[in-house]
């Protein structure tokens, strides 16, 4: 491209360094506004927060209640047995990332938050992996199709999770604007 031609790229200031983009200059330049604390108490009430402890008491009810779903459908106490082990390969794993998680170091800052929840991720995945490997000598007479069932079902509680957080944002916006005159 001839470097005398110059693409027609958003508004022209001039003060833009010479190959600059306008546009990035101008949202880096855009002022920054804190906010108060009674704004980032409001927001944090429009967006509340699901306890990663309800969660994993969901996916330990949900993860019985497929276990004797699967039990009642095979009628062997194998089907049964693999489908809650399916369940646990969730929620062992998932009980060891909200305890990580949920202690005062990992909430001491945000780097520290973002490296404690990248190593708990890691951890939960090794642990849920080994156990995986290992089900055939744990399960006897292991029956893989209950065992991935149960898993499966467990890792779907966390897309309830997510519905249960956005229902329960929306009742809360709608609380607060039928109580407004």
């Amino acid at each position: 491209m001839d470097p005398a031609i110059k693409p027609n790229v958003g508004p022209q200031t001039g003060s833009e360094p010479e190959g600059a983009d306008p546009w990035i200059a101008e949202w880096q330049n855009a002022p920054v506004t804190p906010l108060t604390r009674d704004e980032a108490q409001a927001l944090m009430a429009q967006e509340p927060a699901v306890s990663p402890w309800r969660v994993v008491g969901l996916q330990v009810v949900v993860g019985f209640g497929v276990a004797l779903l699967v039990w009642g459908i095979t009628k062997r106490s194998e089907g049964f047995w693999s489908a809650l082990y399916g369940a646990a390969v969730v929620v062992i794993p998932a009980v060891l990332m909200a305890r990580g998680l949920t202690s005062p170091l990992s909430r001491a800052n945000a780097v520290t938050a973002a490296v404690s929840f990248m190593a708990w991720q890691g951890l939960k995945m090794a642990v849920s992996v080994v156990m995986l490997i290992l089900a055939p000598r744990i399960v006897p007479m292991l029956m893989w199709p209950a065992l991935i069932a149960g898993l499966v079902v467990c890792i779907k509680v966390y897309w309830v999770a997510l519905l249960w957080r956005r229902s329960t944002s929306k009742s809360q916006v709608e609380q607060s604007s039928d109580a407004k005159p």
